[in-house]
């Protein structure tokens, strides 16, 4: 008998690093653009734009697995959908519930095949996952694809779909084809809702973007 595809659609939602010291040596590590040549007017620029530079570059730390943090991960698996969501400082506590939880619903049902379907979830969801998990010693679960490839039939990534280099936003996408597009957040603005302790509207707008990627594949699959 054919197995038959369990679709789990996933997002997470990251932050930059919250190490101590990290964002100040990002600071600190500023340089003047070449054109400034005098030790007074490169003093004058650090002065001027070191910090506002320094955060800008500290934030991109949440696209780098190496340094930022899961905070939120949200699953739609067939109709029922999970949020998890923890602070940063139990980032391995979050990781290890929802490894568990995917692994008893996968195992649950095993003549059904699991097919992970996100936006950019092979370059950025799946490869954060992996990179945290090695960081932080946490063994993932079995059924997370890690190496697949954009043809592997364990995944559907809709921005590989529609095409990486095609300004494939989530939110561009959905609004050509009429959907809602995203709402009032966006991935620019998660930290700073972090900050305000406003975990669980970043939990509500993560899943918002699962409901948005299911609908994006369901008209990808022309399952109207």
């Amino acid at each position: 008998m054919p197995l038959i595809n369990m679709n789990i659609f996933l997002d997470i939602e990251t932050i930059p690093c919250q190490l101590d010291g990290v964002r100040q040596k990002f600071i600190n590590e500023i340089q003047a653009p070449g054109q400034y040549k005098k030790p007074e007017s490169i003093a004058e620029w650090l002065k001027e734009n070191a910090e506002t530079a320094g955060d800008e570059a500290w934030r991109k730390t949440s696209f780098d697995g190496a340094m930022g943090h899961v905070i939120v991960i949200g699953m739609k698996v067939n109709d029922l959908s999970m949020q998890f969501m923890q602070p940063h400082e139990n980032e391995k506590d979050l990781l290890i519930d929802f490894y568990s939880k995917l692994d008893e619903y996968c195992d649950a049902v095993p003549t059904q095949r699991p097919v992970f379907i996100g936006h950019n979830l092979i370059d950025f969801d799946l490869r954060f996952l992996f990179q945290r998990s090695i960081v932080l010693g946490v063994k993932p679960s079995k059924y997370l694809p890690f190496n697949c490839k954009p043809w592997d039939e364990s995944v559907y990534d809709t921005m590989q779909k529609w095409g990486a280099r095609a300004g494939g936003s989530l939110d561009r996408i959905t609004k050509a084809c009429g959907l809602s597009g995203k709402g009032d957040i966006d991935g620019s603005m998660v930290y700073d809702y972090y900050k305000d302790g406003k975990l669980l509207e970043i939990a509500n707008y993560c899943m918002e973007d699962v409901k948005l990627t299911e609908q994006l594949f369901n008209r990808m699959t022309f399952n109207f």
